[in-house]
This record gives structure tokens, sequence and C-alpha cells, in this order.
């Protein structure tokens, strides 16, 4: 990953890169790059890291604004022989802190906003943005000299990543070479038909690019090399707008909540996604209306959307394609994007499990997901033991509730912290968010000893009465809904739902049926 962009340069790579504002590491770079000048990026920071003392084996922290540039930083750090830790600013202070507090890191790369946090955890502080008593500025690191390159052993540890942190503090999850490249990164730069990156493609991202995925999806892409690239850092659907029609995405992967907030721009004249062939969603599964809408947006006779389902500590475990044809029908008592598909063909294998006794359940009766992956993760820093609760005998404990159905598919139904016997609430957020046309996003919370209460997320945080009546009227007892805007809701840096933290906040309680063993 150090010599990345220097390795596509050398053979050939026309890819293009368009942003949708300037890295902040190169707020005068201006946002167009060739491959070339990635490579010249990346070797510079590479140079800045080594003044300000890093050495191999060190651990570089990296916390600052949404943009790629986490990811080029990250190979800056690689290229060195550390050991980069990407954090999210979105995570709250408390979470930021612990994190740190376990990685223990020689250098962290962040903004003033964190440096006081940071001058308490981290050897050396570099400042991004500007000057700051008792760190470094980034611009007087500028113009030292970068040492040749080293590649990192296969099998040691090659970067860090944290979990979204839906039920608490995340996890620090350590990947090697093996794992997140040769298993992960390695599977998707084949170009397969149909679902594969084309050499002509447009290729819109707008991510988190603080997680993992986007460090694997940077590998594999650029090995494709389509003829455009497109990064968007935020969720605004007027500023995502400008850029994305002036270079109209073929292929588009974006976070579930960016889909959501994107919607607006379906309905308008210059619709910029008409020439998508194939959508991409991870991190978290996306409710009907949302698929159902940006496949017909699109003016391509078949276009595809496909929904991966995995773990920052597995990669992608299970993949299922949609089409406008399987999600035709509406207002369904069991609708399907809670389907997730099949294990990934070869390399991956599931089971249910009982979550008591770990043994086998039958098809079609509920239970523990485990995994068997090659692309597993080394571990958690800082949190040995919960690492070692997570694996058994080669399977890892998803922490998830599902249904194997006979014919291999794994239908989804709760994370076990939040598993009420008889219900599904990921189901029912599924049906009320497909009979709820103001709703935004449903998210439903289980409540030990009461019924799950409803939160409807809507543009004007109401809703009207009549409409929650037909909406619930063949569904399992619920509370009264809470009517919350989009700025209420607690997000991680993904803009899944902080669930225990809404839970909390709306009824002053943390308590979950679930044990939360393996969250």
């Amino acid at each position: 990953m150090g010599v990345l962009f220097d390795e596509c340069a050398d053979r050939g790579s026309g890819t293009r890169v368009r942003l949708d504002r300037p890295f902040d590491i190169a707020p005068d770079g201006g946002t167009d790059y060739g491959v070339g000048d990635l490579a010249t990026l990346v070797t510079a920071a590479s140079g800045w890291l080594a003044a300000i003392g890093t050495q191999p084996g060190d651990r570089v922290a990296i916390l600052k604004p949404n943009h790629w540039d986490y990811d080029l930083l990250a190979c800056a750090a690689i290229r060195l022989g550390a050991v980069p830790a990407q954090l999210s600013a979105h995570l709250p202070a408390d979470s930021l802190a612990a994190l740190l507090h376990r990685l223990n890191p020689a250098v962290l790369l962040t903004t003033t906003e964190f440096a006081t946090l940071g001058k308490a955890f981290a050897g050396r502080v570099v400042t991004l943005d500007g000057p700051e008593r008792g760190v470094v500025h980034l611009d007087l690191l500028r113009g030292h000299r970068a040492p040749p390159p080293r590649r990192p052993r296969e099998h040691d540890p090659l970067v860090i990543n944290h979990t979204s942190g839906t039920t608490g503090v995340p996890k620090l999850v350590v990947h090697s070479t093996s794992t997140i490249i040769r298993k992960l990164a390695g599977l998707e730069s084949f170009r397969l038909p149909a679902i594969g990156v084309r050499r002509d493609d447009t290729l819109a991202n707008a991510s988190s690019y603080a997680h993992g995925r986007t460090f694997c999806w940077t590998a594999s892409v650029f090995c494709l090399a389509p003829r455009r690239i497109v990064i968007l850092s935020g969720q605004d659907p007027d500023e995502a707008d400008v850029l994305l029609r002036r270079y109209p995405p073929t292929f588009v992967e974006a976070l579930p909540a960016t889909f959501v907030r994107w919607r607006p721009l379906l309905s308008r004249l210059d619709n910029p996604f008409r020439d998508v062939r194939f959508f991409l969603s991870t991190y978290d599964a996306m409710h009907p209306p949302v698929i159902r809408d940006y496949l017909h947006a699109s003016q391509r006779r078949r276009p595809l959307w496909m929904q991966g389902w995995g773990q920052t500590e597995t990669g992608p475990i299970t993949f299922r394609f949609f089409t406008r044809k399987s999600l035709a029908a509406e207002r369904e008592r069991h609708p399907s994007t809670r389907d997730l598909g099949r294990a990934i063909p070869v390399r991956t294998r599931l089971k249910v499990v009982d979550p008591d006794t770990f043994d086998p359940v039958p098809r079609g009766e509920p239970g523990l997901v485990l995994a068997r992956t090659p692309a597993r993760c080394l571990g958690y820093i800082g949190e040995n033991q919960r690492w070692q609760e997570k694996h058994t005998r080669g399977w890892w404990n998803t922490g998830d509730i599902a249904v194997r159905r006979r014919d291999g598919r794994v239908l989804l139904l709760d994370r076990e912290v939040d598993a009420t016997p008889g219900l599904s609430c990921l189901e029912l957020e599924d049906v009320l968010e497909d009979r709820l046309p103001a709703a935004l996003e449903c998210v439903v919370l289980a409540v030990p000893g009461k019924d799950p209460l409803p939160v409807v997320v809507t543009e004007s945080g109401r809703i009207e009465q009549e409409d929650w009546a037909n909406a619930v009227h063949d569904l399992p007892a619920l509370q009264p809904p809470r009517v919350l805007t989009w700025g209420e809701i607690p997000r991680t840096g993904t803009g899944k739902v902080r669930r225990l933290a809404l839970l909390t906040t709306l009824t002053g309680c943390a308590d979950t049926p679930g044990t939360g063993r393996w969250t």
C-alpha cells in the first residue's frame, strides 16, 4: 500500500480522481488528481512523518475531518513501515479518549480541535489546519525528503481501524497485508462480469474514510483503473449534486445514510444517477423504499444493487443482489432487504448456533451467526479478552441473530444485544419505512419487559396519526412512536444509529434484552 499509486502509475493507469473539496493535507492542491499526482502526495506525506521522527513499527493515529486523504496518510505511514490507526472525528470525546489510550500512538495527525486531547495520549501531535501551542503544525514538516519505502511482512499488523460503535466504545481492529489486502482487496480486484468495475466507469464513492472499507476499496479500485473516480466527503445533497451532475457516475458506492440523504436528487430534472448500472451499499442494511427509488432513477435497462453484510473484523460475509423486479412489491408484511443472501463462495462459511450451548440449530430456526473466513483480523488493541471470547476453534462470533434458510440464504433478525423472542426489530423497521412515505428512517428499539419503542425520523419531526395507525395495523404491539428529525438522532461516523445512546436518551435507561456478550 505504501507504493500502490507508484505501481499503478508505472503500469500507465489513466484514472483521474475528482474531489468535492481539496484534501485537508493539501488545501492548495486543487480537486483534480492523476495517479502519478497521488503517488507524489503519498511520498511527500511519508517525508512529513519521517521529519517528525516516525519509526518502523510506530503507531500513527489519524483523526481529522472526513475525506479520502485518510487513506493517503495511511499509505504514507505504511511506506515508512509504521502502522496507521484511522479514527473517525464523529466519535464522542470519551470514545476517542478511550481509543487513543489503548493505541498509545507515537504520532497523531489531527486538527486543532483535537490537539489538546491528543497531547494527553500521543508522543507527538501534528496539526493539519493551523498552529497550536505545544504541537507541530504540518507546514513546518513540508519539503522533508522521504526515505526509501519499506515493504511490510505479510502477516504483521498493517492497519488499525475501529468498528462503528453503535452499542458503545468501538473496538480497535488490527488487519495485516494477508487479511485486508490479499484476502479482501484481492477478491475485489477481479474484473467480474456485470458487477466488476470497468475501465470506462465513472465510480462515485461517498463513505466514512476512517473505516477499513475504504482502505480495502482503495487497494482494489486503483488496480482496476476506472476512467474516473469521484470522491464525496459529505452527505449534503446540494453540495453533492454539483459534482455528480458534472461527472454522472455509472457505479456508486455510498453509506446507507448517505443514500437516504441524497434521495431528493432523484426527483430533480437533471437526475445525476440516470446512468448508474451498479449500486453498492455496505455497513448497514438498506430499507426497501430507498433501493427501489434509486433503481427506478437509473435509465439503464437492468441496474443492479448489491448489499454486502460483514464486519470490520471479517470484511464481507454475505452478499445479495436487488433488481427492480425483486423489490416491486410494496407495503408487505415481510419485505426482503433483511434477506442478506448467501455466504461468499469458496472463502466464507456460516453456521447458526444456539447462543447458550453453541450447538447448531436446524435450518429455519433463529440462532447466533458464526462465520469462518481467512480474512478475519488479527485481534483487538487493548482488549485481548474480548477478542478471545468472540472466536472459537476458527469460527468468528458475529454477535448477530439470524435464520439460515433451507436454500442457504441468511435472514438477519437483530443484534444479539437487541434480540427479543418472537419478533425482529429490524424487520419491523423495514415494514414501517415501506409503509410511511414521510419517514426518512425508522428505528425500533427493544426495551426489556415492554413493547418495542418505535422511532420515526422525518424532515418535520411530525407524523400524521392516521398514517401511523395504517402502518401498524397488523404488526406486533408497539409503544407510541417517538418522532424526531434527522439531526436529533445520535449517529456513528458511518451514519448508523447509535442505538444504545438513542435508547438512553429516550428512556433514561441503557438496559437491553440481550446479554451484549459479543458486541
